[in-house]
Order: structure tokens, then sequence, then C-alpha cells
């Protein structure tokens, strides 16, 4: 016996069409196509395959620079933590 104690329940899909929603064309109805696979071709309202396009060009820009105010709070932050930690940076000096 399975128990589900830290697991979330699964999200149900909605999937909505609008009573005039003319989806799928059904094209010539005089050909030969099999069944199955018109049927198997469903189409609804969703726009997960254009969502994931959009996503991918946002993920791959151009610019791959690294800002200078990242550098610069990232730097702050560093150097801020090494103080707090009591960092000895004389160690990087020649004697």
């Amino acid at each position: 016996m399975k128990f589900k104690l830290f697991s979330l329940p699964k999200n149900k899909k909605y999937n909505y069409t609008p009573r005039y929603y003319d989806g799928k064309e059904k094209g010539n109805i005089y050909d030969l196509d099999s069944r199955i696979r018109k049927d198997r071709e469903t189409q609804t309202n969703h726009f997960t395959a254009q969502w994931r396009d959009v996503r991918a060009n946002s993920r791959n820009t151009k610019n791959v620079e690294i800002n200078k105010t990242f550098l610069i709070v990232l730097a702050i932050l560093l150097f801020l933590a090494l103080y707090i930690l009591d960092f000895d940076l004389s160690i990087f000096k020649r004697k």
C-alpha cells in the first residue's frame, strides 16, 4: 500500500474550447484518408508549441556579456563575506 504523505496533487488539465470555435478543418469529405489518423490529429486552443519556442528564443540571447552592475554587487558581497569571516588579505602581498 502506497502512502502519499509529501506529494502534491497532480494538476488537472483544463481543455476549454469556445462554443463557436472553428478548430479543425474537415477538408475534402470524399478523401480516402484513414479515419483513425483524422481523429488522432486533434487540435485544441493550447499554445504549448508557441510558448516553448518563445521561451527558447528568450533564453538564447545574443548579448552574453556580464552586466557591470552584477559584477560590482558580486565583488561587494564577496569582500563583505571575507570581512565577516575575518579573512586576511595580507597573504597575497609579498614580504
